[in-house]
């Protein structure tokens, strides 16, 4: 790599829909980091990593481009950042497999993802049981420093440096740098319509770039506990775009009026999430902006990947 700034790098899996929840618990979080100058971000679409939850091409395709149109839309700046699909870049795929001939199964069968489908007698792809040697790969292939992740995700940073040591004791090389987790700070989990976690799954969410009056019926329809000072969990949203402090004074004033709670949180929703709505908008009806932006960040990814692929088959003998 050419450029002095450490690398931060994450994929993002194109499985669901955006919602608030995905905002304020990563998305704002990674698009502060890739802000500023201190790395150079890469950050990618996981879409061969999705593959092991979806299986609809039409639908991937769908979901690939709203996550990239999403990303933009929310802070992400194209020409900073170096945004591309997974399976642009056939590097991946490649050093997954030389790290697969150098992994036991027994490693792999530590793995959270393996343990908790096996927990539950679930019938296990070989995809869901590799995983971890893909993501690797999408870390090391960019001698990426630092790699975002909440607190749970860790062991897939201490799986990709297992990988890196391993790979150079084995080929006796210095070719792959180890990376380091940046845990992302602690935010407070995003409470639902229901008061559970948001989730799509669920069925509680309140969409992100929904218009004015779908987001007016999700808030609506917040759940409300008549026996506590103030309605928590419509209190637990509000504290997302707006300060404590005015907050409190607000919840005072208008203590057991949840339906007049409820329209303040509406507009002020409605504020902070207009400019990324009207993005999205305008993102969304101009197709050749994304196709661009992902077109630059292919020959971006390749190059780079393939500077490295060259080393590391060299290294084993195949180049």
């Amino acid at each position: 790599m050419t450029d002095a700034k450490p690398v931060l790098i994450s994929g993002v899996k194109p499985t669901g829909d955006l919602h608030i929840g995905n905002y304020f618990g990563a998305m704002r979080q990674l698009v502060e980091l890739s802000r500023g100058g201190k790395y150079r971000p890469f950050i990618f679409v996981a879409d061969y990593h999705a593959l092991n939850s979806m299986q609809d091409a039409q639908e991937m395709r769908r979901r690939t481009r709203e996550l990239v149109t999403a990303y933009i839309s929310v802070g992400l700046d194209p020409k900073e950042v170096v945004l591309f699909k997974q399976s642009d870049v056939p590097a991946h795929t490649e050093l997954a497999w030389i790290f697969d001939t150098i992994t036991t199964m027994p490693y792999l069968m530590r793995a959270h993802a393996f343990k908790d489908a096996e927990a539950k007698n679930k019938e296990i792809s070989v995809g869901t049981f590799n995983y971890p040697m893909l993501m690797a790969a999408d870390i090391l292939l960019y001698d990426a420093a630092v790699v975002p992740v909440g607190a749970d995700q860790k062991q897939h940073i201490e799986i990709a440096r297992d990988t890196a040591e391993k790979f150079n004791r084995i080929f006796k090389t210095d070719i792959f740098k180890l990376p380091e987790s940046f845990i992302m700070p602690e935010v407070a989990v995003v409470p639902g319509t229901d008061g559970a976690k948001m989730s799509k799954s669920y069925g509680n969410v309140i969409p992100l770039f929904a218009p004015r009056d779908e987001l007016a019926k999700a808030v609506m329809s917040i759940v409300t506990d008549s026996s506590g000072e103030r309605p928590e969990n419509v209190y637990q949203i509000h504290r997302l775009v707006r300060s404590t402090q005015e907050l409190e004074q607000v919840y005072a004033e208008h203590k057991g009026n949840y339906k007049m709670l409820k329209e303040m949180l509406i507009e002020d929703l409605n504020r902070y999430l207009a400019p990324m709505r009207a993005k999205y908008e305008e993102l969304a009806s101009d197709l050749g902006i994304v196709d661009e932006v992902l077109a630059r960040g292919k020959r971006e990814a390749r190059a780079i990947s393939e500077e490295k692929m060259e080393q590391v088959r060299r290294a084993i003998g195949v180049a």
